[in-house]
C-alpha cells in the first residue's frame, strides 16, 4: 500500500498538516497528520472535507481569450503584449498584480520579483491586505519589523489567554481546541472581547461585549490599569521608547466608548494583573478597521510595558486567516514591502535586493494598495491588472464600483481554478490554474512555521501552477534569464539566499540555512520554524532587542476613533461582517462539499429581537439590507447574540450563490490611514423587511437557474437546493417551476390552491425517479429540508407533503459537519438516552469530537432541553 502523501491544509493559517491517499476513482482520502507540529492530527470540518472539493466540475481547463478556448502560446503572447504596451506608453505604474494567499511562497516570489524587480512598479497587492495589513503596521511600529514574536506553543502554557475579535471557535478550531485543551489541563483562564457573543464565548471565563471599533479605548484603560496596579516591567521598559507618551494618552481616554459595564472590565483588568502568562490573541475584528493599526498598538502597548512579550506562555498573538498570508509577507507580496522583511523605502535595502536579482528597475515608493489599485483600475491609471486565486469582485469594500470597474477595464486577466467567479467572468484573458491538491511548494502558518504542500494529483488539462504563470510573463517581456525556473525548489533556494541578506542587515527573517537545499530535502522537507539559520526558530524580543536602527521597542500613543461611517437617522444600524464555520471566502472550493453546505446553506442577517420587532421584521422572514454603497437581501436570524443597534452577516456568498448577499458591496471603501487596510466590520446601514409576495423551497438532481430577487443556491447529496422568494406572485406555478428546473416534458404531480398562493410540484422521469421538486408560500416553509435534499434520484413518495414518513426518521439541519450530524439526532439521543453533557453526546453520536467547532451549539441544544424539562 502506498504512503499518503504529506501536505498542508489550504484554509486557515493554523497551517494543519494533512495526509492525503489518492483513490482510484481520482478522488482522495484526506486525515489530519498525527507529526505535524500545528495540528497533531486534528483537522476541523472544511478541511476533513477537503476530498469532497477535488473533482473536475466547474474547473477551468484551458485558456480562454473572450471566453473561448485558445492555447497558452496565444494567451501569454497577448498577455505580454498588453503589459508591454502598457509599460511603454504609459509607464510601469500602469500595471498590477492582484495576488492572494491561496498562493504558495514560490509563487508569491516570483511575482514579486517581477513586479518590483523588473517591470520597476510596487503595484503588487494581495487579498491578504483584506485581513490582516494592520498586523503588519504594527508590528513594524513597535518592533521594526513583521515579526510574530511567539508560538502555538506559548496556548499550552499561558495562565490567561484573550481572545481579541476573534472568533476562534470557527475560524481556528484547531487553535481553539487546543486553548480548551490548556484550559481543561491547567485552568487557563479564557477572556472573549468581541461585540457578538460567538461560539468562542462558550469556553470563556469572561466575555466582553465592547461597541464596534472600541478596542484602543478598552487596551488603553488596561494600559492605565496596569501601571496604577504596580505590573509594569521596569527592566523591560529601559528597552522601550515612546511609554511616557503611550501612558499619557492612555490616561486621557475614557471608557465611555466601549459601552462595557465598568466592573466587568475591572475583571478584565484584574485578571491581566493576577497572570503573568498572558497571551493575547487577535484576529479580523482588530484588523478590519480604519484605525485597525492603532488597535494592535494599543494590545502591543500592554504587553511591553508589562513586559509579557517573548517569553514561554505570554506575548500578542495575530492568528492569519489565510493558509500563506505568512509566506507572502515574507516575500514582500504586499504594495508597501520588500522581500524577506526589508524596507522598500530604506535605499540600502533596495540596492541590495536590485543587486542580487541583477533586476533593471526597483521603484522607491510604495504601490497601490488593494483599494487604491481597485480605484485605480476605475479611473483608467492602470491599464493592464492580472487577478490571481481572487474574488475582489466580491471581496472588496464597495464590491459593486469593483465589478464596474474590472467590467470597464482596459485588459483584465484572471487565473483561477475555475471560470465560475464573479471576477472570472469579468476576465478578458482566462488561465487555468494549478488546484490545492496539484501544487508544490511552501506556505508558512500564523507561528512562523514553514510546510510543504505537495501534490498529490496531476493537474488537469492545460493547468499550470502560478509561479509557471509568472515566470512565463518575465520570460516573454524579455527577461529569460531571471525567470527560467524549472522546479519551485529553484525558486525556493533563490529566495532563501535572498533572506540570508536580510540576516546580514540584522532582520528577523533569515532562512539562509537552506539555501542550498537539495532537490530530495524539499521534497522530504518536514515543518520548521523560522529563522532557519546562525539562530534558529523560537520565540522573539525576550532580550527586549527590536529589529529597529537603535535596537529599542516602541511604544506606540493611541487615541481611542470611532468607526469613519457614522450612525444617521437614515443609516442607524452598524455593520458587521466575517466568516462562518463551515465555508471559506467566496466558497469556490467549500460550495463544491454537500456537507459543509448544509449547516448554514443560506445568507443571513443576525439581528436582536428588540430591534426586529421595531422595524416589524419576523423570524425566518427576508430583511432588505442598504448603505450608502450598496443592497442585500438576507434570512432574519433574530438573537441576542449581537447587540441592539448591530447587526452581522457573513461574507462568503456571491453572484454564482447568491446574488442578492454580496455583503460586500454596502462596505464603504474605508482605510486605515497607515495599513491601507478596509474597516469591514464598522459600516452604517438600514434595515427593512422584503416584501416577498412567496417564499419557496427547491431541490433537484440537476442545476436550477433562479430568476426571482432573491435566491441561495447549495450543493446536496443528490444535487442542488435553492431557497428562494419572489416581489411578485405568479399566475402559472406550473410553467415556472419547468423553466426553473428546464424540465418543459417531464410528468409532474402538482397540489396547487392558488387563493392562498400554495403550491407543490415535483417532477419525475420515465422511471419514476424524483428529477425536481418545488414548494411554495405566502410565509417562510417549514419543511424537512434535509430530507427533501436526498429525495432527488429515488421514488417520489409523499414528496408533495415536505416531511418524512413516520418510518423515517428526519436528522434535522446539519449541526456537526465532521460526522454529518443532524439537530433532531443530537435532541432524539438528550431525550432518549438521558445525555446531560456535552461529552455524553460525542459518546453517543461522535458530534463534536472530531474539531469541537459545533460543540457550543450541541451545549446550547443541551441547555435548552434541561430547561424544558425543569418547566414540565
Amino acid at each position: 500500500m502506498t504512503a499518503p502523501v504529506r501536505s498542508t491544509c489550504p484554509y486557515c493559517g493554523v497551517g494543519c498538516g494533512v495526509l492525503l491517499s489518492p483513490e482510484a476513482g481520482g478522488g482522495i482520502t484526506v486525515a489530519g497528520d498525527p507529526d505535524h507540529p500545528a495540528n497533531r492530527g486534528r483537522l476541523c470540518s472544511k478541511g476533513a472535507a477537503l476530498g469532497e472539493t477535488v473533482g473536475l466540475a466547474g474547473r477551468l481547463l484551458q485558456p480562454q481569450i473572450g471566453g473561448q478556448a485558445t492555447d497558452w502560446d496565444t494567451a501569454m503572447e497577448l498577455v505580454a503584449g498588453k503589459f508591454r504596451a502598457a509599460i511603454a506608453e504609459h509607464g510601469p505604474d500602469s500595471v498590477a498584480f492582484y495576488v492572494s494567499g491561496q498562493m504558495l511562497t514560490e509563487d508569491y516570489y516570483v511575482a514579486n520579483k517581477l513586479m518590483k524587480g523588473f517591470i520597476g512598479s510596487a503595484n503588487i497587492d494581495t487579498n491578504s491586505r483584506l485581513c490582516m495589513a494592520s498586523t503588519v503596521a504594527g508590528h513594524r511600529r513597535a518592533f521594526g519589523t513583521d515579526t510574530v514574536p511567539g508560538t502555538y506553543a506559548d496556548l499550552d502554557a499561558a495562565d490567561l489567554i484573550v481572545l481579541v475579535g476573534s472568533n476562534l471557535a470557527w475560524c481556528h478550531p484547531v487553535l481553539h481546541q487546543r486553548v480548551l485543551a490548556a484550559k481543561a489541563r491547567r485552568s487557563t483562564k479564557i477572556v472573549v472581547v468581541d461585540p457578538r457573543r460567538t461560539a468562542t464565548c462558550d469556553g470563556a471565563d469572561l466575555h466582553l461585549p465592547l461597541a464596534i471599533g472600541s478596542d484602543v479605548a478598552l487596551f488603553s484603560h488596561l494600559l492605565v490599569a496596569l501601571y496604577e496596579g504596580g505590573a509594569l516591567d521596569a527592566a523591560y521598559l529601559r528597552h522601550v521608547d515612546g511609554f511616557a507618551q503611550t501612558l499619557e494618552a492612555a490616561m486621557g481616554g475614557t471608557l465611555d466608548p466601549t459601552g462595557l459595564d465598568p466592573a466587568q472590565v475591572a475583571q478584565f483588568c484584574r485578571m491581566w494583573l493576577a497572570h503573568e502568562k498572558v497571551v493575547t490573541i487577535f484576529s479580523q475584528g482588530v484588523n478590519q478597521s480604519a484605525s485597525g493599526s492603532d488597535k494592535v498598538n494599543a494590545i502591543l502597548n500592554c504587553h511591553l510595558a508589562s513586559g509579557r512579550i517573548g517569553r514561554p506562555g505570554m506575548g500578542p498573538f495575530s492568528v492569519t486567516g489565510q493558509p500563506n498570508a505568512m509566506g507572502g509577507r515574507e516575500v514582500g507580496g504586499l504594495a508597501n514591502m520588500l522581500a524577506c522583511h526589508m524596507s522598500l523605502e530604506d535605499p540600502a535595502h533596495r540596492a541590495a535586493v536590485q543587486t542580487f536579482w541583477d533586476a533593471p528597475a526597483m521603484p522607491e515608493a510604495p504601490g497601490l494598495k488593494a483599494v487604491e489599485m481597485f480605484e485605480a483600475v476605475a479611473d483608467g491609471r492602470i491599464k493592464a491588472l492580472w487577478v490571481m486565486h481572487s474574488n475582489p469582485a466580491v471581496t472588496l469594500p464597495e464590491a459593486d464600483a469593483v465589478r464596474a470597474a474590472i467590467r470597464a477595464s482596459s485588459f483584465a486577466v484572471v487565473s483561477d481554478i475555475t471560470a465560475e467567479t464573479d471576477t472570472a467572468r469579468l476576465a478578458d484573458v482566462l488561465l487555468p490554474a494549478s488546484a490545492w491538491s496539484e501544487k508544490s511548494g511552501t506556505v508558512t502558518n500564523s507561528d512562523r512555521t514553514i510546510s510543504r504542500q505537495r501534490a498529490v494529483r496531476r493537474a488537469p488539462g492545460a493547468a499550470r501552477p502560478d509561479w509557471w504563470q509568472m515566470a512565463e510573463l518575465g520570460r516573454r517581456l524579455g527577461w529569460r534569464m531571471a525567470f527560467d525556473y524549472a522546479h519551485p525548489v529553484e525558486i525556493f533556494r533563490e529566495h532563501a539566499a535572498l533572506s540570508g541578506i536580510a540576516g546580514g542587515f540584522g532582520l528577523d527573517f533569515d532562512i539562509s540555512g537552506l539555501a542550498g537545499i537539495s532537490t530530495q530535502d524539499y521534497d522530504d522537507f518536514a515543518p520548521q520554524r523560522w529563522p532557519i539559520a546562525a539562530r534558529q526558530g523560537g520565540r522573539f524580543f525576550a532580550d527586549g532587542r527590536s529589529f529597529h536602527a537603535d535596537g529599542k521597542m516602541r511604544m506606540i500613543p493611541v487615541r481611542h476613533r470611532p468607526p469613519a461611517a457614522r450612525l444617521a437617522p437614515r443609516f442607524p444600524f452598524r455593520l458587521n461582517t466575517g466568516r462562518i464555520r463551515d465555508q471559506w471566502h467566496t466558497m469556490t472550493r467549500t460550495a463544491l462539499s454537500p456537507r459543509l453546505s448544509a449547516h448554514l446553506a443560506e445568507p443571513f442577517v443576525e439581528l436582536h429581537p428588540a430591534d426586529a420587532a421595531a422595524l416589524g421584521i419576523a423570524p425566518d422572514t427576508l430583511v432588505e439590507v442598504t448603505s450608502p454603497t450598496g443592497r442585500a437581501i438576507l434570512r432574519a436570524l433574530l438573537t441576542d447574540r449581537v447587540q441592539s443597534g448591530e447587526v452581522f452577516a457573513p461574507m462568503h456568498w456571491t453572484g454564482e450563490t447568491a446574488p442578492s448577499a454580496r455583503i460586500d458591496a454596502l462596505v464603504a471603501a474605508v482605510t486605515d490611514p497607515i495599513s491601507g487596510q478596509p474597516e469591514s466590520k464598522a459600516s452604517v446601514c438600514a434595515l427593512r423587511p422584503f416584501g416577498a409576495a412567496f417564499y419557496g423551497f427547491a431541490v433537484a438532481s440537476g442545476p436550477i437557474a433562479p430568476d426571482t430577487e432573491y435566491w441561495a443556491r447549495a450543493r446536496s447529496q443528490t444535487g442542488w437546493r435553492v431557497e428562494l422568494a419572489g416581489a411578485a406572485p405568479l399566475a402559472d406555478w406550473e410553467g415556472w417551476a419547468r423553466g426553473l428546473f428546464g424540465l418543459p416534458e417531464a410528468a409532474a404531480q402538482s397540489l396547487i390552491d392558488a387563493d392562498r398562493g400554495i403550491a407543490r410540484i415535483a417532477f419525475q422521469d420515465d422511471a419514476h425517479r424524483l428529477l425536481a421538486a418545488l414548494f411554495v408560500g405566502p410565509e417562510p416553509l417549514a419543511l424537512q429540508r434535509e430530507h427533501l435534499a436526498t429525495r432527488p434520484g429515488t421514488e417520489p413518495g409523499q414528496v408533495l407533503t415536505g416531511r418524512a414518513p413516520a418510518h423515517v426518521p428526519d436528522p434535522g439541519p446539519t449541526l456537526c459537519s465532521c460526522f454529518n450530524v443532524g439537530v433532531n439526532t443530537i435532541l432524539t439521543a438528550i431525550e432518549a438516552r438521558g445525555l446531560m453533557d456535552v461529552a455524553a453526546v460525542g459518546a453517543a453520536l461522535s458530534a463534536g469530537t472530531n474539531c469541537g467547532s459545533c460543540r457550543p451549539e450541541i451545549a446550547a441544544l443541551l441547555g435548552a432541553a434541561m430547561r424544558r424539562e425543569a418547566a414540565e
